[in-house]
């Protein structure tokens, strides 16, 4: 990796941005009760976590062929709720405002759908990021690199210009795919050109000074 040619800083939101596994789990394991499904096993958590809310459901609910009644009632539970649950990284706002002053372009790929830009919003984070895009911005979802590629070609950023910072195999794949240097966040299981466990371990990758 020459670090010298990064120029884009893009990460994914879930387990990298924010701890959300209280959200995620709370919110999940709501939708199950109401359909009277026992709460989400760990195996099924690290699945969802991944996913986009469509992906999820599906997988969840494998015996529906109709999920209809199934998304209504995400709608009526809704996430605005447990967005507080939500804890950001330590570090981020710092890492974010050295990035800026760098000159990088901050970016977010998120199989997030129609919360992010209220998380965003509920955190003061609206400001600090050039792009953002969701699962609702592609046809195809990570671990395709359409948001990668998406957010490549609006900046005219080469990929070997862009480092992805994730959390999971749909990341690793989606960098892989984009040819965009892969960053671990956290999961040193995860194949990956640097793995790193906190925000000013980017912060050093990158040479920015104090």
């Amino acid at each position: 990796m020459d670090i010298s040619k990064i120029k884009a800083v893009i990460f994914d939101c879930d387990g990298v941005l924010f701890d959300t596994a209280i959200a995620n789990r709370k919110f999940y394991d709501e939708v199950l009760v109401s359909f009277d499904k026992p709460e989400l096993t760990q195996e099924q958590f690290i699945n969802v976590h991944m996913m986009t809310v469509e992906m999820a459901i599906k997988y969840l609910f494998p015996e529906k062929d109709d999920l209809k009644e199934v998304f209504a009632c995400l709608q009526q539970i809704g996430y605005a709720k447990f967005i507080p649950h939500m804890k950001m990284e330590d570090g981020l706002l710092g890492l974010l405002k050295k990035l800026k002053g760098n000159g990088f372009v901050r970016g977010i790929a998120t199989n997030r759908t129609n919360t992010m830009e209220q998380v965003l919003k509920d955190n003061d984070l609206e400001s600090y990021f050039e792009v953002v895009v969701t699962a609702s911005d592609v046809k195809n979802p990570k671990p395709d690199p359409e948001q990668l590629l998406k957010i490549m070609d609006s900046f005219n950023l080469n990929p070997w210009e862009v480092i992805f910072i994730g959390d999971s195999e749909y990341d690793q794949k989606a960098a892989q795919r984009a040819g965009t240097w892969f960053v671990a966040f956290k999961h040193p299981e995860l194949a990956a050109d640097v793995n790193v466990d906190a925000m000013g371990e980017i912060q050093a990758l990158l040479q920015i000074k104090e």
